[in-house]
């Protein structure tokens, strides 16, 4: 599966939004039932793209 092209937007602006924060990006992944994109970073932020 290929996210959306704002998907793809929101991402990259999510990981260097992060990593200025010195957090680390633990997990990236598409779900396959909703197609939406979750995002781990640090230890409890939990953000899901849709």
């Amino acid at each position: 599966m290929i996210p959306t092209p704002e998907q793809k937007t929101q991402c990259y602006i999510l990981c260097c939004w992060f990593t200025k924060l010195y957090l680390p990006i633990n997990i990236v992944r598409m779900d396959e039932r909703t197609k939406n994109l979750f995002f781990l970073a640090g230890e409890e932020n939990i953000i899901e793209i849709y």
